[in-house]
Formats: structure tokens, sequence, C-alpha cells
């Protein structure tokens, strides 16, 4: 016969109207633990049954009036110190353990710093079982004689359970009897003593109004998460041929007899719950065997000694507890085969482990990467209750960061309506805690403001009540058998009086005798009758025998293709298991390619904005360079174009001089030819001087009979700056009035690096023979720079052009030769002589004009 399939049940949806009137605050409850030292100082007061004080320890920081900051927390009940398990059994867990029983879901967790008591808590200690033996004593002591036949419900990997029938389920149990597992669990085998003072639980609790007519079968699960990775504490790593085994340092092992336990996955069936999947359920019928699959998986759970506790917990753990729940058939007999009937309800027992500050427990290396872990799944579990919170509160529609953390992820559907939540707030009361502590009633303060769905009620199957004990008269044959025995009775003849009252009595022995020979007789023939019957009762039993051989033989042979028909299907999913492990593994490769060029992607984007961020930076620089350069040559343009002008302008103006300076030596030429003198004047004095000056105003003649000029040098126009004089060796000295001079300068015959070092300007003295035969001198002038190289270069701005004339072939004599004056002067030369021995200098652009003149000094007569 083929399995039924079942599947978790889906909660029907609540009509949005009746929200607000279906919903539950979460419950937070808080226990105090006591002082390990009863000389410690403590700074939490339990007020009320529902009210806690924090007050701050001594030598703690002050609030700003002075006095010490007392702050009071609200819960739905507080424990104290000496509040027993069973105390907080009653309150807190025994309605969930109700609630499981019909149905329904439950979550149940322990919150608070480390060492505060929350394993103590959950698992409790020798002698005083804690949460988690409580719920187990009372689900078994509840569904104990309703309980199924191991292997009729079998749970499979995708969050449901498959029901077998009774048939499918002994062959199973023959399968398993025939192989047994040492760490299976049995309730045959005696109690571990390390934990049966634990689950030996001394008060009797048993849930009220059980479904009698349903059958009930207990799987269990524990797992881990650690470093936000979920490993499952109760599975048995098998060698597998097919995925290759690596070490720490991601090279395939060699050795392939210890495999570590690989990480979970998160999951979601098809009525959106989320699961682990691949996560080991063993099926359990006892509280002991529940409690030895507990404690094989606590053997393997991550603790560590730390500087505030020696038995830390690096991990939060999980132990599900999944009831699954059947119907009866009409009859009372088997269990019924409707997959639409089975109802299947879960209830979390989390053991957080406690937020920590490395600074006080010193953790280092892998001990500071786990705290670091712990603390976020923490904080990520108090944002998404400050989300949940906002959104009820505000009627916001924020996402709630479940999927952050896989603590978060796995229990996303209890905050969805999917079951009741409880919260257990574990605190210690020493000063040395108080911070953490005020960071837990905080948390604990933003969860009772969340609210959940409440969940719904189980459906009716429909079905009879009460079939379980309907035929339970079938003990009516045992009234049978003896109302048969005082019929048989009752056909043997009476017994006469047996009393003898004479001696000489002969009648009372004789009708005693004939009355015993007649039950004689009687019981002879009826034995022979049974013994006719019992043959023929023998023949009919052989021939029931033979029939019952013929049927099992006939059962045998159907076992035997049935179990063919199942080894083949098991073959066939063992292949395809493996085909689903080799495709998987290739899942797992793509997945971390895909991760890899993910990575790869981001960083060539960011690569890439980063070059475009680059480049709009060059163009905005290019944009800017070119509007700078765009006015720098607008600005240098207008420069030249001004400066072309003043040039142009002086350049006309010196021609104009030089044009107009010839024009007066023409005018003075043409007087001095065309003027007629046939004696030599005399001297005219200064007064006929003045009004010849008077009379000629176009053209002033040079004044003649001057004293004397002082022989003295030019001064150049740049004195300021020092100077390079090079004066090369071949240059003639020249006996004009006019020598080119600069005070302070250096003269040099060979122009040399020493002298150019030393000098802003450079001149030099160039001689060459004009057209006219003259010495033509030239002063080349520069500005010396410096180079990069360490030297000096010249930069020539002007040139100076000094040009020494003769007027000897223009002079003319008088006839005769004038006497000697009378005050004794010498003779002097002719007008003509004299004003031919005019010596102009004019520089372009000068601002003396034409008018100023230096004149040179009289030639004498040569004898």
């Amino acid at each position: 016969m083929k399995p039924a399939r079942t599947k978790t049940p889906r909660k029907p949806p609540v009509k949005k109207g009746s929200q607000t009137s279906l919903k539950d605050p979460v419950g937070v409850y808080c226990r105090v633990r006591p002082l390990s030292l009863p000389e410690q100082e403590c700074c939490i007061e339990v007020i009320s049954n529902t009210t806690v004080q924090l007050h701050p320890p001594e030598g703690y920081r002050l609030n700003r009036n002075g006095d010490y900051k007392e702050t009071q927390y609200s819960f739905k009940q507080v424990f104290g110190t000496h509040t027993t398990q069973k105390e907080l059994f009653d309150v807190v867990a025994n309605p969930l353990v109700d609630d499981l029983i019909h149905g329904k879901n439950g979550l149940l967790f322990t919150y608070g710093v480390t060492g505060s008591g929350k394993t103590h808590t959950m698992t409790g200690s020798p002698g005083e079982g804690g949460l988690l033996p409580r719920c187990l004593d009372m689900l078994f002591n509840s569904i104990g004689s309703f309980q199924a036949k191991r292997y009729v419900f079998k749970s499979n990997d995708r969050n449901s359970m498959d029901i077998q029938c009774e048939v499918d389920a002994l062959l199973e149990r023959q399968k398993r009897e025939a192989t047994p597992n040492p760490k299976t669990p049995s309730s045959k085998r005696q109690v571990d003593p390390e934990f049966a003072d634990m689950i030996n639980v001394q008060e009797f609790c048993k849930a009220e109004e059980v479904d009698e007519d349903s059958v009930y079968g207990v799987f269990v699960s524990y797992i881990e998460i650690y470093n936000n990775y979920i490993y499952d504490l109760l599975e048995e790593v098998p060698f597998d041929p097919i995925k290759p085994k690596w070490n720490s340092c991601s090279a395939p092992m060699r050795n392939t007899d210890f495999v570590p336990p690989q990480s979970k996955l998160l999951r979601e069936d098809k009525n959106h719950n989320m699961y682990v999947a691949g996560c080991t359920e063993v099926e359990v019928k006892s509280t002991e065997e529940a409690f030895e699959v507990f404690w094989r998986g606590q053997k393997k759970r991550r603790i560590a000694n730390t500087h505030l506790n020696r038995e830390s917990s690096r991990s939060h753990s999980v132990f599900n507890i999944k009831l699954v729940q059947a119907p009866l058939d009409a009859d009372g007999d088997n269990v019924l085969q409707e997959k639409e009937q089975i109802t299947i309800s879960q209830l979390s027992l989390v053991d957080l482990a406690g937020s920590e500050r490395t600074n006080r427990t010193k953790a280092e290396g892998n001990r500071l990467r786990e705290a670091g872990n712990i603390n976020q799944s923490l904080m990520t579990l108090r944002t998404c209750m400050e989300v949940l919170r906002e959104n009820q509160t505000y009627g916001t529609n924020k996402m709630v960061p479940y999927r952050d953390s896989k603590l978060t992820h796995l229990f996303k559907n209890y905050f969805d309506g999917e079951g009741k939540v409880r919260l257990i707030v574990c605190v210690n009361p020493k000063a040395e805690d108080y911070e953490e502590s005020l960071q837990v009633m905080r948390f604990a303060e933003v969860t009772q403001e969340v609210e959940v769905a409440r969940p719904t009620d189980k459906a009716i199957s429909g079905l009879t009540p009460g079939r379980r004990y309907r035929n339970q008269a079938r003990g009516g044959p045992v009234g049978d058998e003896l109302l048969v025995s005082e019929v048989v009775l009752q056909s043997f003849p009476p017994l006469p009086s047996c009393e003898i009252l004479d001696i000489n009595d002969e009648q009372t022995l004789p009708r005693l005798i004939e009355a015993l020979e007649k039950r004689h007789h009687l019981r002879q023939m009826m034995i022979d009758e049974f013994h006719k019957q019992s043959i023929t009762f023998k023949a009919l039993l052989q021939e029931f025998d033979s029939a019952v051989l013929n049927k099992e033989n006939y059962i045998q042979g159907k076992l035997s293709e049935k179990q063919k028909v199942i080894s083949g299907q098991k073959s066939e999913i063992e292949r395809l298991e493996k085909k689903n492990k080799t495709l998987e593994y290739k899942v797992e490769i793509l997945e971390k390619t895909t991760t890899i060029y993910e990575e790869d992607k981001r960083n060539l984007q960011q690569e890439l904005e980063t070059q475009n961020q680059k480049l709009q930076q060059q163009f905005s620089d290019k944009r800017r360079l070119e509007a700078r350069l765009q006015g720098m040559v607008t600005e240098t343009t207008m420069k030249w174009e001004k400066e072309c002008e003043r040039r142009v302008a002086a350049k006309q103006l010196e021609m104009q001089n030089k044009l107009w300076v010839k024009d007066e030596k023409l005018k003075q030429l043409k007087a001095i030819v065309i003027e007629p003198k046939t004696e030599r004047p005399e001297r005219p004095s200064r007064e006929r001087d003045r009004e010849k000056a008077t009379r000629r105003s176009v053209s002033p003649s040079p004044v003649p009979n001057v004293a004397p000029v002082r022989l003295r040098h030019r001064r150049s126009r740049s004195a300021g700056d020092r100077w390079v004089a090079h004066k090369p060796a071949s240059n003639l000295q020249t006996e004009t009035v006019m020598q080119p001079q600069v005070p302070h300068a250096i003269t040099v015959s060979v122009a040399n690096e020493k002298a150019l070092a030393k000098c802003e300007k450079y001149m030099l003295t160039h001689q060459e023979l004009a057209s006219d035969g003259e010495i033509e001198t030239k002063l080349i002038k520069g500005d010396v720079y410096k180079t990069r190289g360490g030297g000096q270069s010249v930069q020539f701005t002007e040139i100076e052009t000094l040009k020494q004339e003769s007027p000897t072939g223009r002079k003319r004599r008088s006839s005769t030769i004038a006497p000697a004056q009378p005050d004794g002067t010498e003779s002097e030369w002719t007008d003509v002589e004299t004003r031919c021995s005019v010596a102009v200098e004019m520089r372009a652009g000068s601002q003396l004009g034409p008018g100023y003149q230096h004149h040179a000094q009289p030639k004498r007569k040569k004898p």
C-alpha cells in the first residue's frame, strides 16, 4: 500500500475586520536568579509579582540632579529568587503544552546576559528538572495510551508527514530490529544515570480534554545556530563518496573517517512556513527516549569557558517537539488514511546564547568572533521587535528584517500569527551586570508591546466521538461460558437426601447409589458427545489451519512481491538521492561562482563609476582651463594690439622726426650754399646772436662761439641695473664727445658665465664700417636670464647706433686767411665749417623733440 502523505496544516486566513480582536501581546516573564555569594552587591529588587526595580550600584555615574536614577519595569509575572521550576512551568510552559496537544504551535525563548541562568531554566539540574523535561513529561502523560505504533508516521524532507498502514509499519519495525542501532533510542534500554535525576519529575501533570479518538506520534529535533550557521546536533555524518570532503584549509581530506558537520539551509514549504532542510527528526515514545535524544545533542553543543561563565553557550539551541495527530476510522480500530485529517503542531524551546561585552569576558580569537555573531543576532531580534511594534502602533508598513539573521528568519512565522510566543527574561542581580541587565530590560519592554495573531482552533473531523471504546463490550463470551456450565449442572438428576437417621435404614444408600450411577452414565454420555464434538472441532481446526496456512502463503507471496517493489523503489530513491546530492553540490558550486561573479561585477561597477567621475572631473578641468586660456589669449591679444599700436605710433613719430631733421639739414645746407660771403665776418656779439635767433624762428641754427664743451661720457638709459659691458679687443677708440658708459659695469673682452651670473643686463659694443667710409658703433642690449640647467641665457631687446661723420669734404675756406684778432684769439672756421660740425643724436619716441641738440667742439684748422 502506498503511504499517504500529509502536510503541515495552513491556518485559515483571519478576516481583516476581526484582526484587532484576535491578537494577543507577547507574554514576557522575568526570572531573577539568586546571587552566587551573599556578600555581593545587588542592583535588582523585586517590588511585586509584576514589577522589578533597578538601581545603579555604588560608584556608578549619577544623573544630572546628582541623585541615583532608579528605574522600574513591569512584566506579565516576575519570579523571584525562591521560585521553583514547578511554579515557573505551571505558569509559562503548561499552557503551551496544552495548546500543542490541541493542534496549536508555540515558541518559548529564554533571553538574558551570560551567566543569568537561561540554560538552568530550560534544562534544569540534577534533582530539579527544567522546562524541557517537564514539557516532555506532561506530553507523554497526556497521550501515553493513545500513541500510534512506531513508524506509522514517517517524516519527510518537505516539512510534512507521511502516514503508513499497519503492514508497512510492521515491515519497517522488523527491518529496524534486524539491524539494531545502538544510538537509536529505545524504551527497553536503561536510563542513563547522567540525566536520570533531571527527568524524574515528582509532580504528575496531565493535559485536560485529550482527544481519545485520535492517535499521536511525537518527533523531536535539535539544532544550534552557531556563527549564523545552522547545524544539526542529532546528525550522524556518514561517509559520502559523491561529495568530496574539505578541511579547514580548503584542501581535500585524505582521511575520510571524520567528516565535519555541514551547515543546514533554511527553506520555505508550500504553506510558506520556514523549516530546516535535511534536519534529523527522531520518533520517541516516552520521556526517557526524548530526553536521551536531547542529551545526545546537548553533548555536541558548543560551549566554552569565559571570564564570566565556566560553561558559556556559544550558540543558540532550538529543541523542537513535533506532535502528529491522526483520527481513527469509523470502527475505532485503525488510523484514518486521509491526509486532510492529519494535524501537525510544534513547540520550539529556544535557549538563546547570552549577550556579553568583550572587555568583561576577555574574549580573543574564536571566542571574540562567536561573541560578535551572538550580539549581532540578538541585535537583529531586537530590531525586528522594534519594527513590528512601530508597524502595529503607527500603522506603518515597514519591512521587518527577518532575513538579517538565521534566528529571526527561522521563527518569522510565529510572529506572523502561527502560534503563541513566550519570552522568559533571566537576569543576574549582581552589580557587575547592571548595564547589561538594563539593556535586557529595555528589550523586554519593547517586546511586550508586540502583538501576535491568535492561532485558530483545530477543525473537527466530523466522525462520531467515542468510537475507540464502542466495541469494548467484547468481554461477553466469558458470561456465556458461565451460563453453559450452569445449564449442564442443572441437566443432571437431583441427588436424593443423604441424611441417615436410623442405623437400619437401607433405602437411602441404594437411592444415592442409583442417582450417582445415573449421573455417571449421563457424564459418560456427555464425555462421548464431547469427544465426538472435539474430533469434529479438530477437523474444523485442521481445515482452518490449512486455510490459514494457505492465506499465510498467499500473504507471504504478496509480501515478497511488495518487498521486491519496495527494494526497487528504495534503490530508485537511493539513485535519486545520489543524483540530488550531486545536483546540490553543483548548485552550491554555481552559487559560489555566482557570488564571485557578482562581487567582480560590483567591483567593476565601482571602478567604472570611479573612472566616470575622474573623466567628468577631467572634462570640467579641461573646460575651466580652456576658459582660462581663452581669457589669457584675449588679454594677451589686446595687450599686443595696444603694444603694436604704440610701436607703430612711435615708429611714425621717429620717421617724422628723421624727416624733419633731414629737412632742417637741407634747409641749412641750402642757406649755406646760397648765401654769398665775400669777406670774413666778425664774431657777432651776444646781442646780435640773440637777434638772429629771434629773427630765425623757423629753423634755428646752432649757437656759434659757445664756450668749449667739457668732455663727458654718454650715460646709458638703464644705469640702475648691473651690466656686463662686452667690448671686443678689436674695437677702435673713437674721439667723439659722446661715449657710452654704464656705472658699476663689469667690462670684459670675452663673455663668460661668471660675469653673466653676477649681472642682470648685457651690452655688446660692435663696430663696423659704414657705406660712407665712417665707423659706425652699435650698442646691442639684452636681459640675462637663468636657465633650468644652472646656466645663463641672454635675450636681446634693443640696438642703439652711434655714427661718426667727418665734415672735411664739405667745408669751405675763405680765399684769404684772416689776420689775427686784436685780442689775440685765433682765427675761426667759416660759418659752413661751424655748422657742419654739429652732431645730432635722437631716440625714437623721445619727448625732447628735434630742437634739443648737442654741439660738438669745432675743429681747428691744421697748420
